[in-house]
């Protein structure tokens, strides 16, 4: 009877994952049928520029709209746009290039097309998904003259239905609440693994699949340095130019002792090679100190500050840099978010009652 059940469970969501994903294409069709004309006045707008597009190249997903993908397709349609050494854009220069519009957040409006920015601040990394709450909305909404703004965009699609509507996901990630005296943090490294007595599927639901969290402070000549890398579990995989790598996100930052604020600010992806990962994710930042098979990996730059970085707004960025992880707030608060405790204590006085 159990089996039987079980059966008809599995055959029900084979049946509903296939519906789901023929009202999918159905939806795409009749989407890029009603946006035919703009296909057609965009691809007319890239022949101009030397380029030719098919209709392949032009994909509907639910969460953006009408996308156009080709190959640096961003700096044909703006050849002014001069990535800097690591890859990033001047904020200041593409708000002058660009417009920016209110619950667009992640979107730079031009005449007939949109800049999106960079992929991996998307959900799970894919550039199918919506932005990761809640950091690109505090980034494009963050303005301070005495901050230099840079950021990456995503240079191999933009979106080409100019409009306001958006894909709204209902979701809400806090940030850490309070300051903290950076001068008194002392040197050295840690490291922050979910609860070990927790099961698997509850670690991938509530910690959003993190495996751990390390961090390293280091002083030299009157500046403290911070480092973090948050690794996932080896489920979260991408592939990048036809190789699969573990992401690992990571945040570097420069603090100025004397003047009391981060000079410097940045965040990246770190692409971990099976090995590299295995090897590294149990260890930590003096990992290449201690071991004679030096990492160093595959890395991608997706922000960054420099000027005068106020010790809120760095802890602000970095825990929603880190969305999803209740890692960085027991980091920077000592304790789990409260319906993470709740939850913990909940499912740990279950257990002691069957005696588990």
């Amino acid at each position: 009877m159990h089996w039987k059940l079980h059966k008809n469970n599995m055959n029900f969501m084979e049946d509903y994952k296939k519906k789901y994903f023929e009202n999918l294409l159905a939806e795409e069709k009749q989407q890029l049928s009603e946006n035919s004309e703009k296909i057609v006045d965009f691809k007319k707008h890239l022949l101009k520029k030397g380029i030719e597009l098919k209709d392949e190249n032009f994909k509907y997903f639910q969460t953006i709209g009408i996308v156009a993908e080709y190959p640096n397709i961003l700096s044909h349609l703006v050849p002014e746009l001069i990535n800097d050494k690591e890859g990033l854009l001047e904020f200041s220069i593409l708000n002058k290039i660009f417009e920016k519009k209110r619950f667009a957040n992640g979107y730079l409006y031009a005449e007939n097309f949109m800049a999106m920015a960079h992929q991996y601040f998307r959900r799970g990394f894919y550039h199918t998904n919506n932005f990761t709450p809640r950091f690109i909305e505090l980034y494009w909404e963050f303005q301070n003259p005495e901050i230099d703004q840079y950021i990456a965009l995503d240079l191999n699609r933009v979106r080409i239905n100019v409009d306001n509507s958006m894909y709204m996901e209902l979701d809400t990630w806090y940030g850490a609440q309070f300051d903290n005296d950076i001068s008194k943090i002392n040197d050295g490294v840690s490291k922050l693994r979910p609860p070990l007595d927790i099961e698997t599927f509850l670690i991938s639901f509530f910690f959003k699949d993190a495996y751990s969290l390390d961090t390293k402070w280091a002083t030299k000549n009157g500046i403290k340095s911070f480092q973090a890398e948050e690794f996932k579990t080896e489920e979260i995989k991408i592939i990048k130019d036809g190789i699969e790598y573990f992401p690992v996100r990571y945040i570097h930052a420069e603090y100025d002792l004397d003047k009391g604020y981060f000079r410097h600010f940045d965040g990246a992806i770190h692409f971990y090679t099976a090995n590299e990962y295995y090897s590294r994710r149990d260890s930590d930042f003096n990992y290449n100190v201690k071991n004679g098979n030096h990492i160093k990996t595959l890395s991608q730059k997706l922000f960054k500050m420099n000027g005068k970085v106020s010790i809120e707004n760095w802890i602000n960025f970095t825990s929603h840099f880190f969305s999803g992880n209740p890692l960085i707030l027991e980091y920077f608060e000592g304790q789990y978010p409260k319906h993470i405790q709740e939850m913990l204590e909940k499912i740990r006085t279950e257990n002691n009652n069957k005696g588990l």
